[in-house]
């Protein structure tokens, strides 16, 4: 293949990976014979070399020259058939194809566009952290409390500590392992990528690029400064913002060697995917995702990325959290532009929205983003971005279900995302558009959640009061 056909973004890294597609069926259209991947590598079960018998497979063949396909996720429970919820929310007919000849994948993706059985198709996407890690902070002395003060989180503490039993996953770049700051509140973890150079095209890749294993070993750091913020122990530092609850890491993105041969993380939709479904069935009650794919990067006729995994996500009622973007502008990243997922920008030590947040009517919320001390791969960091906001809101989603579980109350993502919005504390500026509702505050969000359940109780003992005398 040629590498030089492969589109580049302004790193160098490609926008998407040669000879793969994702195709998703329509409901009832998805053959019985193809094989989970997982189930391919360990029980030598080849890929299939055709899916339809038909239409499918002529395309396939005569734009591709060759197949290979197979079930991009698993069943839920390994022993049983897709559920339901997989079916219905996609995640069950979902194929990962692979063909020979990559010139001519346009083509190839418009023709299997136009067949009635075929609900989306598009090429598999190289996603990248477009969220830089933070580096020396910008100024001489800065008190590592400031952006935990701002949100009030040792007074949310003290109001609740959380629960070990609640578990926030993280599909990041991994998790430094043995952290002094982690080790204890991390739970068994896994990686998901799947890449290497040629597939890349080229894209020096550093570290554990193909071993799709149980090793989450970071190698970037931009997924240990999110652990750090949510789940850290606080002996060198602050303490994470979700208190007891759980981490479980998914490394689904690799590392990459940029332009300036500064580490990057980069991963195949495909392995982002498969590693938040396996968060979701592994039973994380919220999950916060700190990369993302601009909808510049999307031709006008494209299907949105991670459009099945956030729908199976809300069906199995996952809390859902994402960076918005540190693009400075008006746009939509996805995931975070999704419906149904709370979309974090951030903002500056003086509750004014960071410069380089991206902004749009679908951002909820900000939360503290720059200068944030935090875990680095050896020791601490100051890390800036969105991806660091971004950890603050879900440590908080994870400490109101542990609120509402104490409570034996069901909290969905749904009443989540608007005691958050509604909680907010206001902008030390007026007039500020596309930064959401205000700055993240903990404590008022767990209260309004308190007032949420009694209203709730209330409600249902005046029903059961009704009925009886109805009786």
């Amino acid at each position: 293949m040629n590498t030089a056909s492969i589109l580049r973004s302004s790193d160098g890294l490609p926008e998407r990976l040669p000879r793969r597609l994702l195709l998703t069926l329509r409901l009832g259209e998805t053959p019985e014979h193809l094989p989970p991947p997982r189930h391919a590598r360990r029980g030598g079960i080849a890929l299939a070399e055709s899916i339809d018998g038909g239409p499918i497979d002529r395309i396939l063949r005569h734009h591709g020259e060759a197949l290979g396909a197979a079930h991009l996720h698993a069943p839920r429970r390994a022993t049983t058939r897709f559920d339901d919820i997989e079916q219905i929310s996609g995640v069950a007919r979902v194929l990962r194809v692979r063909v020979v000849n990559d010139a001519g994948l346009p083509a190839l993706v418009d023709a299997l566009s136009q067949l009635h059985k075929v609900e989306r198709v598009s090429v598999d996407r190289c996603c990248r952290m477009p969220f830089d890690v933070g580096q020396a902070p910008s100024r001489s002395a800065i008190d590592p409390f400031a952006a935990r003060d701002q949100i009030r989180l040792a007074e949310a503490l003290g109001y609740e500590p959380g629960d070990p039993a609640i578990v926030i996953g993280l599909a990041d770049s991994g998790v430094a392992l043995g952290h002094a700051e982690l080790h204890e509140r991390l739970r068994a973890g896994f990686d998901t990528v799947d890449l290497s150079d040629a597939m890349t095209g080229g894209a020096r890749l550093f570290g554990d690029d193909r071993g799709i294993d149980t090793d989450p070993s970071d190698e970037v750091g931009h997924g240990s400064g999110c652990a750090g913020i949510i789940a850290a122990l606080g002996e060198a530092m602050p303490t994470g913002a979700g208190g007891r609850c759980s981490l479980t890491p998914a490394r689904v993105l690799g590392t990459a060697l940029g332009a300036n041969g500064k580490r990057l993380g980069i991963g195949a939709l495909t392995n982002i995917d498969a590693g938040m479904k396996r968060l979701i069935d592994l039973g994380a009650k919220v999950i916060n995702m700190s990369f993302g794919t601009p909808a510049s990067a999307l031709r006008p006729d494209d299907p949105l990325p991670h459009a099945e995994i956030v729908a199976y996500a809300r069906a199995r009622g996952v809390i859902l959290v994402a960076a918005s973007g540190n693009s400075g502008a008006a746009e939509r990243f996805y995931p975070a532009a999704h419906d149904g997922v709370i979309a974090v920008g951030s903002v500056d030590c003086d509750n004014r929205p960071s410069r380089f947040s991206t902004r749009g009517e679908h951002v909820a919320l900000c939360a503290p983003g720059r200068d944030i001390l935090t875990c680095g791969l050896d020791g601490l960091q100051h890390a800036t971005g969105t991806s660091f906001a971004s950890p603050f809101v879900a440590a908080i989603c994870g400490l109101m279900v542990a609120r509402a579980e104490r409570r034996a109350y069901a909290l969905g993502a749904a009443d989540c995302r608007d005691l958050l919005m509604r909680t907010a504390r206001p902008f030390a500026q007026a007039g500020v558009d596309g930064c959401g509702h205000g700055v993240l505050d903990a404590l008022a969000a767990l209260q309004a959640l308190d007032a949420h359940i009694d209203d709730a109780i209330d409600a249902d003992e005046r029903a059961s009061t009704d009925w009886e005398n109805a009786a």
